[in-house]
C-alpha cells in the first residue's frame, strides 16, 4: 500500500486570530511539499498539526487514509519532524546526541553515525559537545539525525535556517534522495527548493 499524507479543510485559530483556512492537499510517496508564506500566516502551526502536536478546530489530518487521531503513536512512529530548534542537549556531543536520539527507533552502529555525521559535513568536530557548536553546525546535527531515524515522513520546518551556500544544497540533495527512495517531504521554506521538479508541490499560506 502506498503512503499518503492529507490535509483535510484544515482550519486553526490562535485566540482571535484565524491562522489556517481551510488548507487542502494531499502528498504521496516520492513527493515533496513545499509550504510558503510570509512570517506569521501559520507555516509552523500547519506544520505542528500535520505532526498532531495541535489539534485544528475544523478538518482533518489523514495518514494512509485513516485519522491520525486514531492512533498518534503509530503515526509518529512513521514521522520525523525537526522545528526550528533540533531536539539536541548542550552537555552531550553532537555523536552521543544522534545516538540517543535516534535509539529509541532503532539500533544505531557506530558505521551508521559514522556515515550520518559524514553525510552531513559533522566530521572533525562531532565529539564536541553541542553547546559548543555554532547553530550551522546544530542545524547539520540534526540533518545527520534524519538520514538514521528511518521515518518514511520528514516533516521539517526551516530546514536550511542558519546555513551557508553548501548546506542549502546538502538539504536539496538529502530531501530529493529520500523522496527518490519512496519517502514523503513536508518542508517549510522561505525559497522553494525544488521549483521546476516533477515531485514537487507547493502550497502558500496568506
Amino acid at each position: 500500500m502506498e503512503s499518503s499524507l492529507q490535509g483535510e479543510c484544515l482550519h486553526l485559530w490562535r485566540g482571535e486570530r484565524h491562522v489556517l483556512h481551510g488548507v487542502d492537499f494531499k502528498l504521496r510517496q516520492g513527493e515533496v511539499l513545499q509550504v510558503t508564506g510570509a512570517n506569521g500566516t501559520g507555516k509552523t502551526s500547519l506544520l505542528r498539526t500535520l505532526c498532531g502536536l495541535a489539534q485544528p478546530e475544523e478538518g482533518r489530518v489523514l495518514w494512509n487514509g485513516t485519522d491520525v487521531k486514531r492512533d498518534l503513536p503509530a503515526y509518529h512512529g512513521s514521522l520525523a519532524y525537526i522545528g526550528h530548534e533540533a531536539p539536541l542537549k548542550a552537555d552531550l556531543t553532537a555523536r552521543e546526541n544522534l545516538r540517543y536520539w535516534a535509539g529509541v527507533r532503532r539500533r544505531v552502529t557506530r558505521n551508521d553515525l559514522d556515515t550520518a555525521l559524514q553525510k552531513a559535513g559533522g566530521e572533525g568536530w562531532d565529539e564536541r559537545p553541542v553547546r559548543t557548536l555554532s547553530a550551522g553546525q546544530r542545524r547539520r546535527v540534526a540533518l545527520a539525525g534524519l538520514s538514521l531515524l528511518g521515518a518514511i515522513l520528514w516533516i521539517l520546518d526551516e530546514p536550511t535556517t542558519n546555513l551557508d551556500a553548501e548546506g542549502r544544497e546538502l538539504v536539496a540533495r538529502m530531501i530529493d534522495e529520500h523522496i527518490g527512495r519512496g519517502g514523503l517531504v513536508v518542508a517549510a521554506v522561505h525559497h522553494e527548493l525544488f521549483p521546476d521538479s516533477a515531485g514537487s508541490r507547493r502550497i502558500e499560506l496568506t
